[in-house]
């Protein structure tokens, strides 16, 4: 069976029982929130603005094609800035009065200009005054990457139906089984497999609770991050920490190599950040592009889809749902065990204690953003990596803005995301409910 027919309890007539995103923005809290920050602009990016210039330098020194610097007076592109956001406030507020509903290019035009003006206000009021674009985003992609694996481990998870909060205990015993295996066999490949089926053998013991005996998936998972984040301390205190002849052979894992893509990694700014990538770099490309595909455009994601919006009518027209569920679990535990070896094969050269530093639960949050769609889960994970990497720069650019008030950002935008800022954001209908046939 291609298709699903049975309308799910409470969806109005007509609508398709499977949704690949979510309604066009209709929220009445939204014409607020973007008066709001459009206030905000006012009085910060044109009123306070700061009257020094923002630079942004594109291009390296050994870079093949040179780009020059962009300079933006700081106190005029915030009046700009301010003017727009003005603009498509009152845009959507009349949407909003004659329709009922707002446009989603205006909410999908907003947030990024906001963004800017927010950087140009925060660069030109640093002590240099200089920011490097492809350092800024090349550093991002540290911390981007294992979150784009572990978002797409939560669009796999919960597109059918199964909470998965157990993506930080994936990511940590990836990182940990790559760094061991890695370091026995001097082998990274080797380790990178050992990662992915680490982060199976997390998924399995959640898909057995929750799905099997039925137990609550977020209690589940919880118990989970802290198993696996007991064992692996334990376990590096007993093993890795083991030195022979003064070296700690158990934790010097081989690295993958960066392996840049001819041409396209000379492309200023884009060529640094995404083509200039070891093997996992180039695989969570194509991993985003591709659960897109099958989620969105195959009868592999529609049944997925089915199983998480309607299990119920899905098993009526013959799809074991208990049994996608199990699979999609798995399969989002190799991929998140794949995101932690990140850390020990490409980030760092060794494993520490808890070196995952809560990126999992990030990653939901990020999931939540990008409203459980695999490319909009890696843009919010884009968004959170380069507020993370914005705070380090700033702080050693001598800005005056707090590096905690940076750190909070990507939080903050999430809020205003789940709370109807970018249209309503609603989750897979069954999602986190257990399903018992018969």
């Amino acid at each position: 069976m291609s298709t699903v027919t049975t309308q799910p309890a409470g969806r109005p007539a007509g609508q398709p029982a499977v949704a690949g995103v979510g309604p066009a923005p209709g929220s009445r809290r939204t014409p607020i929130v973007l008066a709001v920050l459009a206030a905000v602009a006012i009085v910060v990016f044109a009123v306070l603005g700061p009257g020094g210039q923002a630079t942004f330098r594109i291009s390296q020194d050994n870079d093949a094609w040179q780009v020059p610097n962009l300079v933006l007076p700081a106190k005029a592109f915030g009046v700009a800035i301010a003017v727009v956001c003005t603009a498509l406030a009152v845009l959507a507020y009349r949407q909003m009065r004659a329709n009922g509903r707002i446009a989603k290019w205006v909410t999908l035009t907003y947030a990024p200009v906001f963004v800017v003006g927010l950087l140009v206000w925060i660069v030109g009021g640093t002590t240099t005054q200089n920011i490097t674009l492809v350092g800024l985003f090349t550093g991002a992609m540290l911390i981007t990457t294992p979150l784009v694996f572990g978002s797409l481990s939560g669009v796999l998870c919960e597109r059918s139906g199964v909470v998965n909060i157990a993506i930080e205990g994936q990511l940590l015993a990836g990182a940990f089984t790559a760094a061991l295996v890695a370091s026995i066999t001097h082998n990274a490949f080797a380790g990178l497999f050992a990662a992915a089926a680490a982060g199976v053998a997390v998924s399995a013991l959640l898909a057995v609770f929750s799905i099997k005996y039925v137990v609550n998936q977020i209690i589940v998972g919880v118990v989970l991050n802290v198993l696996v984040s007991g064992l692996t301390g334990f376990l590096f205190e007993k093993i890795m920490k083991t030195s022979v002849n003064g070296a700690t052979i158990y934790n010097q894992p081989a690295q993958l190599p960066a392996l840049p893509i001819p041409l396209l990694s000379e492309i200023p700014v884009i060529g640094p950040m995404l083509f200039r990538q070891s093997i996992i770099g180039y695989l969570m490309l194509v991993l985003v592009a591709a659960i897109w595909f099958g989620l969105f455009r195959t009868r592999w994601g529609l049944r997925i889809r089915a199983v998480g919006e309607h299990p119920k009518a899905a098993d009526t027209v013959g799809i074991n749902v208990n049994r996608t569920r199990v699979r999609n679990v798995l399969a989002g535990g190799a991929v998140a065990g794949i995101g932690g070896a990140y850390f020990t094969l490409v980030a760092v050269s060794s494993f520490s204690k808890d070196m995952t530093g809560g990126l999992g639960f990030i990653a939901l949050a990020a999931l939540i953003f990008g409203r459980w769609n695999p490319i909009g889960a890696a843009l919010a994970a884009l968004l959170f990596g380069v507020a993370g990497n914005l705070q380090s720069i700033l702080s050693l650019a001598g800005t005056p803005i707090d590096g905690q008030f940076l750190a909070m950002l990507p939080y903050a935008l999430t809020i205003l995301a789940v709370s109807g800022f970018v249209g309503r954001s609603r989750a897979p209908a069954a999602d986190g409910q257990p399903y018992v046939k018969g």
